[in-house]
Formats: C-alpha cells, sequence, structure tokens
C-alpha cells in the first residue's frame, strides 16, 4: 500500500526524482505512484515544484530579507486581510503569521539593499492595521529548503604507510 506521507517527503526533497524511481522506493507501481500524484496536485496538496539555486555562484545575487510585522488583527477577518495585501507583492517571496514578539514573518526578495529599504518604507509600513516592522537581511545562506549550500570535501581515506 502507498503510504503517501512518504512520497511526499521524497518528493520534497528531490522533486526530480523518477516516478520509476520512487515505485521502487516505495514498493509500488508506477501507475500507483502517477495516480497519486494527480490525486496530491488535484487537492492541493501539491502547490508546485521548485529548485534550489545558489545565487552567489551566479552574477545575479539578490538581497534577502526577513521582516517581522507587529498589526492590528482587522474586525472579523483577523491577520488574513493584512496578510492578503503583502503576499500579493511580487517581491515577498514568503508569507507566515507567527506567534511570539510578531505577527507576520514576510520573506522579501529584491535587487539591493535600498530596494528592500524603500518596499517596506513605502508598502509595508504605511498600511493601516501595521503598527511596527523589524528588518534582518541575509547575509549568506547556509542551508535552505533542507539544501546544504557549501558542503566541504573531506578526506576520509585512511593513511596507508609501507
Amino acid at each position: 500500500m502507498l503510504n503517501r506521507i512518504e512520497l511526499l517527503k521524497l518528493i520534497e526533497h528531490n522533486a526530480r526524482i523518477s516516478i520509476s524511481e520512487l515505485a521502487v522506493m516505495l514498493g509500488v507501481t508506477e501507475d500507483e505512484i502517477a495516480a497519486e500524484l494527480e490525486t496530491c496536485k488535484k487537492e492541493n496538496v501539491i502547490l508546485g515544484y521548485s529548485t534550489v539555486i545558489n545565487w552567489e555562484k551566479t552574477e545575479r545575487e539578490p538581497v534577502t530579507a526577513l521582516i517581522e510585522v507587529r498589526i492590528t488583527p482587522q474586525r472579523n477577518q483577523g491577520f488574513d486581510k493584512i496578510a492578503s495585501q503583502f503576499y500579493r507583492y511580487p517581491q515577498v517571496s514568503s508569507c507566515y503569521l507567527m506567534s511570539g514578539g510578531f505577527d507576520l514573518m514576510l520573506i522579501i526578495e529584491d535587487s539591493t539593499l535600498r530596494e528592500v529599504a524603500n518596499f517596506v518604507s513605502d508598502k509595508i509600513a504605511p498600511l493601516e492595521g501595521v503598527i511596527s516592522t523589524s528588518t534582518h537581511f541575509i547575509l549568506k545562506k547556509y542551508k535552505s529548503n533542507g539544501t546544504l549550500f557549501e558542503q566541504k570535501q573531506i578526506d576520509d581515506r585512511e593513511a596507508v604507510v609501507l
């Protein structure tokens, strides 16, 4: 019997894995895998596929910032209305409702520090209901979405002494 959770974990780690490989790994037929993937798409369990890119290795180096936002929830709409105003901007790659000292966490990607600063001051801070923001810039990525960015080559060969 096909274990949906195991299937989802495998494709989350490697979206390019083939249906035939998945079938062997999970001990089911390729038809069962294909049918389950299609069902997951129809049920909005699988929303899309992505590639993790190390932009530091290219000529394009986008700036990534984490923006903590404290807001006043809207009557009868909670945090959803303000969140929807934020996540519609193309610069916002992620938007999360959080517990703790702030309400929303936005992950912003833009070309320069100045563009991120302008986005926060022009688009986020002036919105009705926004109490405060705090911006944190990512200086270096070590791991993202389970993928290590730099893997040091370790020579684990044993020395042979003659």
